[in-house]
């Protein structure tokens, strides 16, 4: 063994007593090192005088050595071979080590050849170490785990006594709110990762170039090196109240913000989108200019600026969030009938509905459920007439479900079209899936056909216009039935040809109203492409011939649903209203009733509460000061 690699070994262990006179002794050949032959050191750390060339007598240090600190610190020199080389020497001394061990014992040259006590003892100690070490590796996973739990019963502990809860996610052991955000899924890069892959989506972003230093990390969008510098608008958010674990804020705007709103304001009315560059120029993250910009964008056909315009608005809002305001908990509040805050719904609805288009439909869902999380009482935009569109385009039928499990008792969703035939859908593609078990897939079929036969009795009327859509022909027996035959097609192309008139007369008033009529043309204008699988329509045949069976037996079921439909659907509340405008479905939309002046359809402020409305009938300001009357 060569002096080099034994003063590497001595040079680890310094600061250790060195052992008495009755340490081992080995011989060493140091033939190759001759050039580096010195006087050699004693155990004081000196070199004794008078050692023969016969051996060097050392101390046994090599059980007092710990291999595995050896293996993992690197070496002097950053090389390998040098490790292993510090390896191969203590091996090869221990073996020395015995040997001479050995020989001593046969020659008596050594009478006692024990460790000291305190060497003993020390070497013990070192074992231990090593023994714990190798058994917290082993229990590492097991303690991390048992560690989460115990965090888990404390914060259920401090919630059960405290009563209340502050505003933020819920415990990882407690069960998601029906509307709970997951921060992963509001970036559509995570679901086209996995329609096409990470380096086909994430191919032109390398290598990332950072030019600009934006303030905050967001979650609603990513800033982009085109995009202004970021200086603050005089946007911010404060909470005004926490009641119950749900908290609610409001948006404030500053003096100079408020000035730059009036201008916006001018500009609208001059009906010149060049004055509203010419004040983004100067406030470049002003909220409502962003958005009325990207409405002009999109009119002219240039989708990549409008989406890009209207993520530059999200990103000034994300940016005000109060620190305790959290997008996923669901118990966060924002009241539509501020005008500071309908800026924020406008800017999650577009963003949503480019999303959609985009082919992001899981996406879309999350901003959606964003969105109905903000005032989920009210609705505001009604959210409730796309949630089931989205939830099926993203095959999340067990959420669908689970939300019209959890809802219905107090918000009736089976009496939206929408739901009535949505939930039915989903439970049937979800007994086509062929991982679940036996059982549970002939229970889906069973919920599904009974539900869509609940619905076909409780609206008959969107049977011959859904297969109108999907260009299928029914067959004589369903053509020629009274129920869904010539009388309800009729009865609903009058309905289409009056509502875009602008009011319903005669006999079709009686048989479907008005309001019926947009919800029915607002959910055939959307999902009617979701009916179009042979499979689908195999099993809708199916169900409508038992209907047609309870029809003619004189089901009191059927008597019973016309009185409803009468009584329900008189008019339309104000929020369905607000969100027929914005989905700008052709067939919805002409079934509005006319707009009158003090409802102005304006993109920044579509169908103002009616307090606010009244208000700028009387001439007050434009959004100067919040309307306390309810959204109906």
């Amino acid at each position: 063994m060569s002096r080099r690699a034994l003063r590497r070994l001595r040079g680890e262990q310094r600061g250790q007593e060195p052992l008495g006179p009755g340490a081992l002794q080995f011989v060493l050949h140091d033939d190759d090192d001759v050039e580096e032959e010195g006087p050699k050191r004693g155990p004081g750390g000196r070199r004794p005088r008078g050692a023969g060339e016969e051996g060097v007598r050392v101390n046994n240090r090599f059980e007092l050595i710990n291999i595995e600190d050896l293996e993992e610190a690197p070496g002097v020199n950053g090389d390998r071979t040098d490790c292993l080389l510090v390896d191969a020497a203590a091996s090869g001394d221990k073996r020395r080590a015995q040997s001479g061990r050995s020989e001593s014992s046969k020659d008596g040259d050594v009478a006692d050849a024990a460790v000291p006590p305190e060497q003993s003892n020390t070497s013990g100690k070192l074992r231990k170490k090593k023994r714990k070490q190798k058994n917290k590796k082993n229990t590492a996973g097991e303690s991390s785990e048992n560690g989460l739990e115990d965090i888990d019963r404390i914060l259920e502990r401090i919630e059960d006594a405290s009563g209340c809860s502050h505003p933020g996610p819920p415990p990882l052991s407690a069960k998601k709110h029906v509307l709970y955000v997951e921060h992963r899924h509001l970036n559509p890069d995570t679901e086209l990762k996995r329609y096409f892959g990470a380096r086909a989506v994430l191919g032109e972003q390398r290598p990332r170039q950072r030019q600009r230093v934006y303030p905050k990390c967001t979650w609603l969008t990513t800033p982009k090196s085109a995009w202004p510098r970021y200086t603050k608008p005089g946007l911010s958010m404060r909470l005004l109240e926490s009641r119950k674990g749900r908290s609610t804020f409001a948006f404030e705007h500053s003096e100079e913000y408020q000035q730059t709103q009036h201008k916006f304001l001018a500009a609208v009315e001059s009906l010149e989108p060049n004055n509203i560059v010419v004040l983004l120029q100067t406030s470049p993250y002003h909220v409502d200019s962003l958005l009325q910009l990207s409405d002009a964008c999109r009119f002219q056909e240039d989708q990549e600026m409008a989406r890009d315009l209207v993520e530059r608005a999200l990103y000034s809002m994300e940016c005000a969030f109060h620190p305790l305001f959290s997008l996923t908990s669901g118990t966060c509040r924002l009241d539509y009938r501020r005008p500071e805050n309908r800026s924020f719904y406008l800017a999650l609805y577009k963003q949503m509905s480019f999303l959609e288009k985009r082919g992001c439909p899981r996406t879309a869902l999350e901003y959606c459920k964003l969105i109905l999380s903000l005032e989920p009482d009210e609705d505001p935009l009604c959210m409730l007439l796309l949630l089931d569109h989205l939830a099926l385009r993203a095959r999340s039928y067990e959420y669908l479900i689970r939300l019209f499990q959890e809802w219905e008792a107090h918000r009736n969703l089976s009496q939206l079209p929408n739901f009535a035939f949505s939930v039915p859908l989903a439970y049937f593609l979800l007994s086509q899936q062929a991982d679940l078990p036996d059982q549970e897939l002939s229970s889906a079929r069973e919920k599904a056909s009974l539900l869509i036969q609940q619905a076909l009795f409780m609206f008959p009327g969107v049977l011959m216009p859904l297969l109108e859509y999907c260009s299928v022909r029914p067959d004589a027996a369903v053509a020629a039935h009274r129920f869904f035959g010539p009388d309800a097609e009729i009865r609903h192309r009058r309905a289409r040809g009056a509502g875009a008139r602008g009011g319903l007369t005669g006999p079709t008033a009686h048989s479907q109203p008005p309001a019926l009529s947009q919800l029915v043309s607002l959910y055939l204008g959307r999902s009617h492409f979701l009916w179009k699988e042979p499979a689908t329509m195999s099993w809708l045949e199916e169900n409508v011939h038992e209907v047609l069976q309870a029809v003619d037996a004189g089901d009191p079921a059927v008597e019973a649903c016309e009185s409803r439909r009468k009584v329900l659907y008189q008019r339309a509340p104000r929020n369905i209203h607000r969100h027929v405008v914005l989905s700008e479905i052709k067939e919805a939309v002409a079934a509005l009733p006319p707009a009158q002046p003090c409802q102005p359809r304006k993109h920044h402020r579509p169908l103002l509460p009616l307090l606010v409305a009244e208000l700028h009938r009387g001439g007050g300001a434009a959004g100067g000061r919040r309307g306390r009357g309810s959204t109906p």
